[in-house]
């Protein structure tokens, strides 16, 4: 897995100083089944609130 995950997202309970991730591991997933084309066409399933 990638050492640096960046993530802007800072409500989310993985979130760390930097902007870094600091989850275990990711799960990404496509709008589109198996072919995104585009990030916007992806969604970080690995997100959790911080509340």
């Amino acid at each position: 897995m990638a050492k640096d995950v960046l993530c802007e997202v800072n409500s989310c309970k993985y979130w760390a100083n930097g902007n870094k991730c600091n989850a275990s591991s990711i799960y990404v997933v496509s709008h589109r089944g198996e072919h995104a084309r585009n990030s916007e066409e992806t969604d970080c399933k690995t997100f959790e609130s911080k509340i």
